[in-house]
């Protein structure tokens, strides 16, 4: 029996992303819309649904630093903070549906205005990189370095807030990008990084202990948790902009989220990526939610 009421976030961006075709925006910013047709608010009996509309999609690359969207994202994040703010006083778990994975500024940016909180992020790729290594410049792989303050200042210290969260405080998990040049700004930092192999290797509790170790010695309030749908194995979800082989199974994503979405400190969890117009007959997504609500069932 669920323990503590869901409340739901959506916020459907895809500021985040490079447009790859000229005819078409990226479509994730109807993932929100597509899991609830799918069933996923039905099932979770949401209590709350909060929703904010991003601006119109551009490709506008800033000079020269050649980051795409820089002002309409900044704006976007500082908005969607203020609106969790004023929901965070509610003992709910808060599931935050984007839109790409730039959603995690205005969501860390939110807790760090309110406590000191950990962050365990589940991604197919580091996203940790600076505008000099993007290929794209899209802030959607940059998102975890600008949470831990690396990265143009007019995202990584919105509200004078930088970091958004430490980054000893964080756990990179599951990235399968094993590019050297990739992997360096991560591997120079504070994060905890754990790629898939070293999750497979060492196992998944010993990973999950070691951060809830993590969050009991540094005293902190709470933690969000990120999932970047494109950890998951290419097979299950390749619905996804940018595709790599392997990813974790579902077995394996519900034994790292049941042991954290169950635990008194997990603020909530955000949701990205999952692009529709890449699942039109909605199988991917259906075996999204059947596994969400099953694993949210432990709470």
């Amino acid at each position: 029996m669920r323990m503590r009421a869901i409340d739901i976030f959506e916020f459907p961006t895809n500021l985040g992303l490079r447009q790859l075709d000229p005819d078409h925006e990226p479509g994730v910013n109807r993932m929100p819309e597509w899991l609830h047709q799918h069933g996923l608010h039905e099932r979770l009996q949401a209590e709350h649904v909060f929703r904010l509309e991003p601006p119109a999609y551009g490709m506008e690359q800033d000079e020269p630093s050649g980051i795409l969207n820089v002002e309409a994202a900044s704006d976007y994040a500082i908005r969607q903070a203020q609106l969790m703010s004023r929901q965070l006083e509610r003992d709910s778990f808060k599931l935050i549906l984007g839109g790409d994975c730039s959603i995690l500024i205005g969501s860390t940016l939110a807790l760090k205005q309110r406590d000191k909180y950990g962050l365990f992020f589940l991604d197919g790729h580091t996203d940790y990189i600076t505008p000099d290594l993007s290929q794209t410049g899209g802030i959607a792989g940059m998102d975890l370095a600008i949470a831990a303050g690396v990265g143009d200042e007019r995202l990584t210290n919105l509200e004078q807030c930088k970091p958004y969260v430490e980054p000893q405080h964080i756990f990179c998990v599951g990235n399968r990008e094993y590019d050297q040049a990739y992997v360096k700004p991560v591997l120079k930092s504070d994060v905890h990084y754990y790629d898939l192999a070293r999750v497979r290797s060492e196992g998944i509790q010993p990973m999950i202990e070691s951060f809830l170790a993590m969050m009991n010695e540094q005293e902190l309030d709470g933690f969000l948790i990120h999932l970047d749908v494109d950890v998951l194995n290419d097979t299950l979800m390749p619905a996804v902009d940018s595709r790599q082989p392997d990813g974790l199974s579902y077995d394996e994503l519900a034994e790292i989220l049941i042991s954290l979405v169950s635990h008194r400190l997990a603020v909530g969890m955000e949701v990205s990526i999952l692009d529709p117009s890449l699942d039109p007959d909605g199988q991917y997504t259906a075996a999204l939610v059947n596994h969400l609500t099953d694993v949210l069932d432990h709470m």
